[in-house]
């Protein structure tokens, strides 16, 4: 939603395993809300993601915008809740762009990333575990099309 919790994690951790294997793609998240615009990622998100090896301090929330449905070939959400906002902004003919990010998993393909922010350190383990899977499928997804 706020773009400060799991969508910059989704970013960091596809971002590098992207890098790994020279997919060369345009990676950005952004917020279905305006909350945190400018703002860096929590800074328990940037604690456990670079206990992995990611780093998400140079990033700054932003929201989605209108060129955002027609300048990404795929806009992956976090949960149904941001997909249903994602549709109701989405032009009809990039209507097909929009998918949850876990149906890239493996680990739980038609859930939803938890939100971590009100949580613990568990929490955001368990978004790094669901996001590490999906970006695993989406690298594979995107290196056979």
């Amino acid at each position: 939603m706020g773009n400060i919790c799991r969508s910059p994690t989704a970013e960091g951790v596809f971002r590098e395993r992207a890098a790994m294997v020279g997919l060369q793609v345009t990676i950005d998240s952004a917020g279905t809300q305006a909350y945190h615009v400018g703002d860096s990622p929590d800074k328990r998100s940037q604690k456990h993601a670079l206990r992995r090896g990611y780093d998400l301090s140079g990033q700054r929330g932003r929201q989605v915008v209108s060129a955002d449905f027609s300048d990404f070939e795929l806009i992956l959400a976090m949960d149904k809740q941001n997909l249903e906002a994602l549709q109701r902004k989405c032009p009809p003919e990039h209507q097909h762009k929009l998918k949850l990010f876990l149906s890239y998993g493996q680990l739980d393909p038609n859930g939803e990333v938890p939100d971590p922010y009100y949580g613990g350190d568990a929490g955001f383990e368990r978004v790094l575990d669901l996001i590490e899977d999906a970006a695993d499928g989406l690298v594979a997804a995107l290196r056979t099309n």
